[in-house]
């Protein structure tokens, strides 16, 4: 299983956004991230549209993470643009699999909760404040 390029590159984004503090236009987030620019400037609207991000408008206009980096989850920022986590579609309310009382899903539930969970235990500002933070060390002393 792999997470989307969509939340890859959200994560890129907001990665981007802690380590530059300053307002940063679309085009240099794009370029420095290696994101395209049409896929950067819709994936920040999402991130604005759920406060993780904020958008200045004018000729001093860019982008600033919402909120501080250590109250932005990894979590929050794959969900804004892929809906909750869920290991199996069967989750979704909206998706029957025809089975009254399947154990499976039970099972997938667990398995997504935990997933979520550690998920959420990941802020953006110990994400990376570590060595290696898009390959190798972030998260390694956590338990």
């Amino acid at each position: 299983m792999f997470m989307t390029l969509e939340a890859d590159y959200a994560v890129r984004i907001v990665e981007y956004l802690t380590k530059h503090p300053c307002r940063c236009d679309a085009k240099t987030i794009s370029e420095q991230m290696d994101v395209p620019l049409r896929f950067s400037l819709k994936i920040l609207r999402k991130l604005v549209a759920e406060g993780i991000v904020c958008s200045y408008k004018g000729a001093k206009g860019g982008y600033t993470l919402g909120r501080p980096a250590g109250e932005i989850t990894l979590r929050e920022v794959i969900e804004s643009v892929e809906g909750e986590y869920m290991l199996s579609r069967c989750q979704k309310e909206e998706y029957s699999c025809g089975r009254a009382h399947c154990r499976l899903h039970t099972i997938y539930e667990d398995i997504s909760q935990k997933v979520r969970k550690e998920l959420s235990g990941y802020t953006f500002d110990v994400i990376c404040a570590e060595e290696g933070c898009c390959g190798g060390a972030a998260g390694a002393d956590k338990a």
